[in-house]
């Protein structure tokens, strides 16, 4: 119901503002804005579904080689003592627990891409457990928040963008993007087990918590320590050479079970494939309903209300030209990272700038929020989000503040 009640909320104030805006502003093409916004939002949905084709039915026969060659069962024992403790509804060593498990890695990594079909894969194998399947269960809910939360070691497609642009150094937001995405992921994960009534001081579960700080420390300390143009290369270097190996160990485990492993990759992707389809009409209806939100000129009017009360309250405002990244990120990745290239772009501010190294941040402190929600859902048909939709965005609202106060801290 909490998307519902999101949907029509998008359609209902963004007519009531582009009314004000065409009676009392004499803004005659507001509508027909609106109206354009909704055609090509539609076919930018069906267009991301179908770019997703190709890379679901990938992953999904990578990975369907890997649970008949033993590999994602193998993971699942890795993880099992921490996973019980933060999804205790699913049986010890179930078969969710590998592509969960990969999926995050992969976001960790900084790998969209591939992170999406596990975690595809993954919510299917949630379903399978789930008593009401229109309702999420627990379960599907922490896992969707952990993923939007968006934990990221190696931020490689910010990086990129900031050197296409020309910035001086394209790696200086890498610590700052890492430490805010683990605050939001941190949040995220407490406000996920406060509904849940999950103990987070379990001993288990501090000691894999703690092991991963410590491992984020010490990639901050060996970053840190060597010349800042090396780490970019380095970074994409790791992420490509991880993942390739990732292939090359499935297949081979399964090739020493004596798999046929070219009919369990077909088995998989196909399963992609009608994933993808299954998707389109949920990511048409969100996309939609965000491109009418925008082209009302609503966005604009609360950041324009935000720099005058923080002006008014006496705040340094000039991380407001940012905030544009951090209310689209939610909604669309596509439209957040268009706000973030336009302040690289903009004469008046620049790729090296204050304004666009806090965008920089915020493009990177969280997922796409919205976006997975109808897309993970979206997939297994579930329409009631319960709680998912406050979780997700009071880590999302982590992830921002906390991007928005360590950019201060590194580049103001």
């Amino acid at each position: 119901m909490a998307l519902n009640y999101i949907w029509i909320g998008f359609f209902v104030i963004a007519f009531i503002v582009a009314l004000i805006k065409l009676i009392f502003l004499g803004d005659v093409n507001v509508f027909s804005n609106m109206l354009d916004s909704t055609f090509s939002m539609s076919k930018t949905g069906f267009e991301i579904s179908l770019g997703l084709t190709g890379v679901l039915a990938l992953w999904m026969g990578i990975m369907r080689i890997g649970e008949k060659g033993g590999v994602v069962a193998m993971i699942a024992r890795a993880v099992s003592p921490l996973f019980t403790k933060l999804f205790p509804a699913i049986p010890k060593n179930h078969p969710a627990f590998g592509p969960m498990v990969m999926n995050f890695s992969m976001n960790l990594l900084g790998l969209d891409n591939a992170a999406t079909p596990v975690g595809l894969k993954a919510m299917h194998e949630l379903q399978e457990l789930n008593p009401k399947k229109e309702e999420a269960s627990d379960a599907q809910i922490m896992f969707l928040v952990l993923n939007t939360s968006g934990l990221t070691i190696i931020p490689v497609t910010i990086m990129a963008y900031q050197a296409q642009a020309g910035a001086g150094n394209p790696a200086d937001v890498f610590i700052p993007i890492l430490l805010a995405t683990f605050f939001s992921t941190i949040v995220g994960l407490m406000a996920v087990a406060r509904f849940q009534r999950i103990n987070l001081l379990n001993k288990t579960i501090l000691a894999y918590l703690g092991t991963l700080t410590v491992l984020i420390a010490g990639l901050l300390y060996y970053f840190s320590s060597i010349p800042q143009e090396q780490v970019g290369i380095i970074s994409n270097v790791a992420s490509s050479l991880i993942l390739v190996s990732i292939v090359v160990f499935f297949i081979g485990m399964a090739a020493k079970k004596q798999i046929n492993v070219y009919d369990s990759f077909i088995e998989g992707a196909k399963d992609g494939f009608q994933i993808a389809i299954k998707i389109i009409p949920y990511l048409v209806a969100m996309l939609v309903g965000i491109g009418i939100f925008r082209a009302s000129g609503t966005l604009d009017l609360i950041i324009e209300g935000l720099s005058m009360f923080f002006s008014f309250i006496g705040v340094d405002t000039d991380f407001v030209e940012a905030l544009p990244v951090a209310f689209m990120k939610p909604l669309t990745g596509g439209g957040a990272r268009a706000a973030m290239l336009e302040l690289y772009n903009n004469p008046a501010f620049g790729v090296d700038s204050f304004p666009a190294k806090v965008a920089s941040v915020l493009q990177g402190s969280t997922e796409t929020t919205f976006y997975v929600l109808a897309v993970y859902f979206g997939a297994v048909k579930i329409k009631n989000m319960r709680y998912a939709v406050t979780a997700g965005l009071i880590a999302d609202l982590a992830g921002i503040i906390a991007a928005i106060f360590i950019a201060y801290l590194f580049f103001h």
